[in-house]
């Protein structure tokens, strides 16, 4: 089974509840039906016909399950966020707002060595952090479960997802405690919002993209770190690229045209040019 057909078809359905369902409340119940109906589907494949190689079985805790998990996490913390934010004043809004930025916080710093490896893109602990066998290896200490079947769990895919969705949360709620009538970016992020522009094509596409911006040095004179770029496409494009330095590496290993897209809009813009001077 392709998972990355359903998973791809869970972007474009909450893409869409982005523009259809301006309530955020709502937004959020109809995203969290989206992705537990997902991760059940997943859970009920996994469990009948496992994996065929240990990589497969990393790919798909480590790249694929993340997917509707991270937003499960994400939009579920937006939903509780929602329902306890306090009415009437501003100051109180503004100090809940604060607290629970301060909670993602200590979350990130209590997880250092987790995040850097991931940040770096190791991989030499991932049969031990992403495949089932090791399920028991590392105690889960947070009191939070959503998906935690030992047949439908590694010891780190859940810790990885919430990275993942709190660092959307901290998104979320920095543009909350924003003015909006006095923040320049909070204007930004609004027009953002009714800018439909969709990424069509494909993950590897958009990171070589991203990639060339990036050495080639033509942003901020070259003094922009690139998760900085990779975040900035995944908000206009409203697409999720995932683990976009696991798709960098594997960009790498191919063997003929490694920057095949680049290397084709180059060509399809050069046969544009020509074929307009005729």
């Amino acid at each position: 089974m392709d998972f990355n057909v359903f998973t791809e078809s869970l972007q474009r359905d909450l893409y869409k509840a982005r523009k259809d369902i301006p309530h955020g409340l709502k937004r959020a119940n109809h995203a969290i039906k989206l992705c537990r109906d997902l991760l059940t589907m997943f859970k009920k494949q996994v469990t009948l016909n496992g994996f065929d190689t240990i990589e497969a079985e990393i790919d798909f805790f480590k790249h694929i399950k993340t997917v509707p998990l991270t937003q499960f996490i994400y939009f579920s913390q937006v939903r509780s966020f929602e329902l306890e934010f306090p009415k009437g004043n501003i100051n109180v809004q503004r100090k809940f707002i604060k607290k629970r930025l301060k909670d993602l916080n200590t979350f990130f710093v209590n997880h250092l060595e987790f995040n850097e490896y991931i940040e770096a893109a190791f991989t030499h602990f991932d049969e031990l952090y992403f495949t089932r066998k090791y399920f028991d290896k590392f105690p889960d200490v947070n009191g939070v479960f959503y998906f935690r079947d030992p047949e439908f769990s590694t010891a780190k895919d859940m810790l990885l997802a919430e990275f993942k969705a709190f660092h959307l949360c901290v998104d979320y709620l920095q543009n909350r405690l924003i003015d909006k009538s006095k923040s320049p970016q909070s204007k930004s992020n609004e027009l953002n919002n009714h800018i439909s522009l969709q990424w069509t094509s494909s993950k590897s596409a958009l990171t070589e993209l991203i990639y060339a911006l990036h050495y080639n040095r033509v942003i901020n004179h070259g003094n922009t770190d690139i998760k900085e770029i990779a975040a900035a496409m995944q908000q206009l494009f409203h697409f999720d690229l995932g683990d976009f330095s696991k798709t960098f590496a594997d960009i790498k290993e191919r063997k003929i045209s490694r920057a095949k897209f680049l290397d084709e809009m180059a060509a399809g813009l050069q046969s544009h040019m020509e074929n307009t001077e005729e």
